[in-house]
């Protein structure tokens, strides 16, 4: 059975939402040389995990199945979207950053980079992979 995820322990999951509403308004409030890369990785998620709620909390969007909880976390900075899978670490590979027990992420610059065949697979592994409950 996997470890309860460490970083969240202290913090509230968010309020799951079947709307897209959030996500939307959290896009367009990125930066403009960012707009693009979240909203190809929002699609992307969209299309490989059909099933999927939503949430904005603390200036991060997150995507959530019911039977696995919270499985992606996408967070904007200046020059890059980090992509959180918070089970990431039972991937098989594990994606290559990260610091806790079992979230794994990677930072996506281009838009070029949300073709990479890695980057799917990690988000279709997220679907099959207990997140954070």
């Amino acid at each position: 059975m996997p470890k309860e995820i460490k970083g969240n322990a202290g913090r509230k999951p968010p309020e799951p939402s079947p709307k897209h509403d959030d996500i939307d308004d959290w896009m367009r409030r990125q930066m403009p040389e960012l707009q693009n890369i979240v909203k190809r990785l929002d699609k992307v998620i969209r299309t490989a995990l059909p099933d999927i709620y939503y949430a904005v909390n603390r200036k991060r969007a997150y995507y959530g199945l019911s039977k696995f909880g919270w499985v992606i976390e996408m967070v904007a900075y200046d020059v890059s979207v980090n992509v959180v899978f918070l089970g990431g670490a039972d991937f098989d590979p594990p994606p290559p950053l990260g610091t806790s027990d079992r979230t794994r992420y990677l930072k996506v610059m281009t838009l070029e980079e949300t073709d990479r065949p890695e980057l799917h697979s990690w988000i279709n592994q997220a679907g099959h992979t207990i997140g954070w409950k």
